[in-house]
């Protein structure tokens, strides 16, 4: 039997407030989606010294989601609005991503996942939607997992619209989102005011709902892993 794929997962960090301890940990949901498309997850704590070796050792990585990226990576001030950052995550992924690209491992990008691969790849991002004209969609539902949220539309011809068909419902939990997209990614998907939901690219998946929140009510969201899974 050959050995299942080994798929790094990129890790929060909050800290435990009464004593200071600093945790590593993601959900379990994003680990159960992974297994239940034939791969073998492991997290990955943030050590920025490791990120090169973490890259060398695993088959493809996932960035998940998690707190705001900090817009001095793509050449912006902060605005009001941004909310929580972590500069030590920004770090790790971007020291991850870039290894694993030159070693040609898959990426997979999920929500915070999902705008990082955009501006390590020369794209930018909008820090606060609600400020954003013409955006007018709940792109940050309260309605809790697995609760669907807004639809999206699939490009013909993609990865994500070949196992979700034209249109798929998804949830939104985000505040940010892709604005100038990145020369090297194509966007394949969009909610019905037009804001950019998912892009691919070579070797490359991101989607910026979650769907490892939707499962298993909506077997359907286990489509953006398979299509993750096809780059492998």
């Amino acid at each position: 039997m050959s050995p299942l794929p080994l798929i790094g997962l990129s890790t929060s960090q909050p800290t435990e407030a009464a004593l200071g301890r600093l945790f590593n940990g993601v959900s379990r949901r994003y680990a159960e989606g992974l297994a239940a498309v034939g791969t073998l997850p492991v997290l990955l704590p943030t050590l920025p010294e490791l990120a090169e070796t973490y890259a060398a050792r695993v088959d493809a990585v996932l960035l998940t989601g998690g707190v705001d990226v900090h817009p001095r990576h793509f050449g912006q001030h902060p605005v009001r609005g941004l909310g929580v950052v972590d500069e030590e995550r920004d770090a790790f992924e971007a020291a991850l991503y870039r290894a694993a690209r030159g070693l040609g491992k898959p990426v997979f990008g999920i929500c915070r996942g999902a705008q990082m691969i955009n501006v390590l790849e020369g794209g930018t991002l909008h820090q606060h939607l609600p400020d954003v004209a013409g955006v007018w969609v709940d792109h940050a539902q309260q309605a809790t997992a697995p609760a669907l949220g807004h639809e999206v539309t699939f490009a013909p011809g993609s990865r994500l619209g070949a196992e979700h068909g034209q249109k798929a419902f998804v949830n939104s939990y985000h505040h940010q989102a892709l604005d100038r997209l990145a020369p090297s990614l194509r966007a394949v998907a969009w909610a019905p005011d037009g804001l950019v939901e998912a892009v691919e690219g070579e070797g490359l998946v991101a989607v910026q709902w979650h769907p490892e929140m939707l499962l298993p009510r909506h077997p359907h969201a286990l489509g953006t892993f398979r299509a993750f899974r096809q780059l492998l």
